[in-house]
């Protein structure tokens, strides 16, 4: 198993499911900012199978209303 590839990926999942939004629905609010990327593309990252760039990082956070800084936060333990 390779190490995760970002470390915003669970974060990012958890906002987005507290906002009620869908993978289709933060990947078309991402386009409307000018990032042309697919819902697979934010599965990737969610899943930490791919990397985020510092400006696309910038991109999530203001799809998600939120800060760069909240997205650098460690998500929560899974709970079992």
């Amino acid at each position: 198993m390779q190490p995760p590839r970002n470390i915003v990926g669970p974060v990012v999942r958890k906002m987005r499911d507290g906002k009620g939004l869908t993978q289709e629905a933060l990947a078309a609010r991402l386009n409307l900012l000018g990032w042309d990327i697919s819902r697979e593309t934010l599965a990737k990252i969610e899943s930490q199978i791919r990397w985020v760039a510092d400006f696309e990082l910038v991109q999530i956070a203001a799809a998600l209303e939120t800060t760069p800084q909240a997205l650098l936060s460690e998500p929560d333990p899974p709970t079992s």
